[in-house]
């Protein structure tokens, strides 16, 4: 059976994210300096596909994102105002 394009698009965002992952550690482990500034501007590409595909999947309505409730800002804020102050 074919792959919808919603399965699609969702296993690209998926693959998309792991691909960044995987380069942000390259990036993290890298001695030579020339080599970790390549594989920033590749990360950099990646995550610019990423968005594209988030924001595609997002404009289809395949990705909701509800706004967060003030209670939960306000509660993340507490939490890493005290986690700055220590």
């Amino acid at each position: 059976m074919p792959m919808q394009e919603k399965e699609m698009m969702e296993d690209v965002l998926s693959s998309q994210k792991a691909i960044t992952g995987t380069y942000n550690n390259f990036v993290n482990e890298c001695a030579s300096p020339e080599i970790r500034n390549e594989f920033l501007n590749i990360l950099n590409e990646e995550h610019t596909i990423q968005a594209q595909v988030f924001d595609e999947m997002h404009k289809r309505g395949w990705y909701p994102t509800p706004p967060a409730e003030q209670q939960m800002i306000d509660q993340a804020k507490q939490k890493y105002q005290k986690t700055g102050s220590q």
